[in-house]
């Protein structure tokens, strides 16, 4: 159907524009507007957010729909409703209404070419959607805002998670010109949920509501104090509304906090709306979470060392993997699985992260776009550590688990495709 990776694809003359969206949409009797949603986006965390948001609004009786990208193993999971991932036939039938209706559109001069992947992929999900009669969808924004193909929604709420340099070729090259993308999902008059974070990224966040007359919900009084030393894989009491509750997220890491604040807030804000949230079910779905691929544990078998899969494909997510790592297993043997897109800063991710193993397996995943073990050797060549390149994911796996004794830890990291084919490989549940 779709060659995995070719989201960012595109010919000089197809250019990203919402109005080619809305006409394709618009022939399909406008799906989107069948639901009310909530919009998610941000450079690291916002698949996390979005997430935990989805399970609070699910446990709270709502029929949730959730809209992801990029997917670690099937396409069907960037598509769910209530959690359980587009069957294949509904995907091909979506698929295939879609398809036809493009085409037709073509030929009649309607759209100037044929609807990008991601384009295509999203109409299929409001389509879908609209068929399953949803209460809500929680839509995570594939890249940038300002001119993703989820931004022809009206949101009820838009939710801004945290901003740094990534794919700069589309998005700027510089914090404020990327901040600039993400605020372009702020609505005239409407509600934007965010957190404090880096000056250049406050600065454009802070003036696109103050000129769109929005309103911001500061999600700052539910990201509980943190000392260095505190234990993160612990529950810790919060105050929601007149209400404590206990978060236990199963989402590891200090950076999670952040992400399960911005949940909690953009909750309660449709709880104001008339959305039947209560605290009960803010802390039942925070707990309930499921996310794959952001520091999953693998526990030790007999037949496999202890894995850990966590999605760190660019330096923001690198420290923050770094951070979980040092918090949950100092002192332990780590290996490393690594690999990365071509257009990431390979460079910074490596210094960031191999110093913490004593060994590096680096390789290759199955896209066009995918670094080559060499290329990412010579990326890492400032590092002191140990890296051996492999051809692909499975003979890094077998190299890691070779290698493994009973207290080495291997850690597969950097893209998610090669988490995600790392996972596959190990029948681990996406």
């Amino acid at each position: 159907m779709y060659r995995l990776g070719h989201e960012l694809a595109q010919t000089p003359s197809h250019k990203f524009d919402l109005a080619h969206m809305r006409v394709l949409l618009g022939a399909l009797d406008h799906p989107e507007k069948r639901f009310p949603s909530v919009l998610v986006a941000g450079t690291n965390g916002k698949g996390s957010t979005a997430a935990t948001l989805a399970s609070i609004l699910q446990v709270s009786g709502l029929r949730t729909g959730l809209y992801t990208s990029p997917h670690l193993v099937r396409i069907n999971e960037r598509i769910r409703v209530n959690g359980n991932q587009i069957s294949d036939d509904d995907f091909g039938l979506f698929h295939e209404l879609v398809e036809r209706t493009a085409q037709r559109l073509v030929e009649e001069g309607e759209l100037p070419w044929h609807p990008s992947f991601f384009e295509t992929l999203t109409a299929i999900a409001f389509e879908y959607f609209s068929q399953n009669k949803l209460d809500i969808a929680v839509l995570e924004v594939g890249m940038g805002g300002r001119l993703d193909a989820t931004n022809v929604v009206e949101p009820r709420l838009s939710i801004i998670t945290d901003i740094s340099l990534d794919h700069q070729k589309f998005l700027g090259n510089t914090i404020a010109e990327i901040a600039r993308e993400k605020a372009g999902i702020i609505r005239p008059g409407g509600v934007v949920v965010t957190l404090p974070q880096m000056p250049e990224a406050n600065d454009v966040i802070g003036n696109t509501i103050l000129d769109l007359n929005a309103r911001a919900v500061n999600a700052v009084p539910y990201v509980p104090p943190v000392s260095p030393s505190a234990n993160l894989s612990s529950s810790y009491p919060l105050q929601v509304g007149d209400e404590q509750i206990i978060v236990e997220s199963p989402l590891q890491g200090r950076h999670q906090l952040r992400n399960v604040a911005l949940a909690i807030a953009a909750a309660e804000e449709l709880r104001s709306q008339g959305f039947p949230v209560t605290a009960k079910t803010i802390e039942m779905g925070i707990r309930e979470t499921h996310w794959p691929g952001r520091f999953q544990v693998l526990p030790a078998t007999p037949d496999h060392p202890e894995y850990v899969f966590d999605v760190a494909h660019n330096p923001a997510g690198a420290w923050a993997l770094r951070s979980a790592l040092t918090a949950h297993y100092d002192g332990r043997p780590l290996t490393f699985i690594f690999g990365a897109m071509r257009d990431k800063d390979i460079r910074e991710m490596t210094e960031i992260l191999f110093p913490l193993a004593d060994r590096v397996i680096v390789t290759c995943a199955d896209n066009p776009r995918s670094a080559t073990g060499e290329e990412i050797k010579e990326a890492a060549i400032r590092t002191s550590t140990q890296i051996e390149a492999v051809p692909n994911v499975a003979a890094a796996l077998r190299q890691a688990a070779a290698l493994a004794g009973s207290q080495r830890v291997v850690v597969v990291t950097g893209s998610i495709y090669i988490v995600g084919e790392a996972m596959q490989l190990l029948d681990v549940r996406a």
